[in-house]
Formats: C-alpha cells, structure tokens, sequence
C-alpha cells in the first residue's frame, strides 16, 4: 500500500512528539535534586543521589521541605574531618527529630571529600536529621563489614565548597548542651565559638 506525502508527514509528526515525550519523561525522572543551605557565610548546593541512596534521601528531603533545618546550625566542627550539622538551634536546644531509618551505607558510595553523609549513634539503623560534610578523604567511615558498617554517603557538595571550608576553619570550644532524650547534659568539644546557622534549606527548583 502506497502512502501519500501526507501520510508519511503525519507518521513521521508523531514520532517526532513521541520520542521527545520519551526523552523530556526520562530527563524529568533522572533529573537529581539539588538542595541548598543557605548559611551567613555563604550558601552550600549538594546535589542528592536517590539511586544509591533512596531512603536517605527521602529522609533528608522531608526535612528539607518541612523546614526542619531552617534555624539549626553547624554544632560540631573538626578541621580536617568533618562539619556536622541538623539537629541543635544557636541557643543549644535539640530539635525533636522524626523515626530513624535504615542504614544505606554499603551502597557503592564513598565518604570522600564533599560528600555529605548521615550522622548516626552507635546502632546501625539509628540515622533521623543529623548529617556530616566530609572535608578530606574519610574512607574509613565507610561500610567495612556487618560489624563496622559505617556511615551512608547520599550525595555531593557542588557549589559552595569554599563555604564548607570556611566554616571549618572557625574557632571551636567545649560547650554543655542537654539532651532531653537521656536526661542529662553532654560536654560537646567541637562546638564553634561563633553561630554557623542555616538560615533556610530548600530544594532548589
């Protein structure tokens, strides 16, 4: 059967639409998040990896959204490691986190210079809103085995690492901070001397 001209233009229309909703549907979903944290000393963009890491970042996100983090600051700093963050106000007061979710870090992720990562107590599956900025190579906090499983790597620094640097060089002193959920107060050695807070987290549009 013979086809006219403008058949052939309508056949060839349609897969042109076609494939374009196939690639803009694929762009749309395998687009990665990028959340900002904007902070007095500067603004920090990490891009999130929902395919190694999902519940991580789900975890990560509702706070995110739900404004959990807007107010709370930078509470431990430790040059040449780590600046840690998510869970305290300026005043020293512990915001009540959600439930804790499950350990993500044998994933193929690695706690390399910035990567961010959740921060967590002694129990594997123990993570809520806590979370760290590597500043070096801290492969060692990766996943090793059942007994050592490390921490869970769920995305990267990739605007703003002159921030995360910046704050790490700030002055640090012991501070007593309470902790409502045992009852007593903890000396925090790695407290900065000056406020590093995060003024307002959003996912970036």
């Amino acid at each position: 059967m013979k086809l006219s001209s403008k058949a052939i233009l309508s056949i060839v229309f349609i897969v042109i639409l076609t494939t374009s909703g196939i690639v803009a549907w694929t762009q749309f979903f395998n687009k990665k998040k990028i959340v900002v944290l904007e902070t007095a000393m500067g603004n920090i963009e990490i891009e999130l990896d929902r395919e190694h890491a999902p519940i991580t970042v789900e975890n990560f996100v509702s706070y995110v959204e739900s404004g959990f983090y807007n107010e709370t600051v930078f509470h431990r700093v430790v040059s040449g490691f780590v600046i840690q963050g998510g869970g305290y106000t300026a005043d020293g007061g512990a915001k009540e986190s959600n439930a804790a979710i499950k350990l993500e870090s044998n994933k193929g992720l690695s706690n390399v210079a910035g990567t961010i990562a959740m921060a967590r107590m002694a129990s594997a599956d123990s993570a809520t809103s806590q979370f760290f900025i590597n500043l070096v190579d801290n492969t060692d906090l990766d996943y090793q085995s059942s007994a050592s499983p490390g921490y869970a790597v769920f995305g990267k620094v990739v605007s703003g690492m002159d921030v995360v640097n910046k704050i790490a060089g700030v002055g640090v002193a012991t501070r007593s901070i309470y902790l409502p959920a045992y009852g007593v107060s903890y000396p925090f050695d790695d407290w900065p001397v000056q406020d590093i807070v995060i003024t307002r987290a959003y996912v970036k549009p």
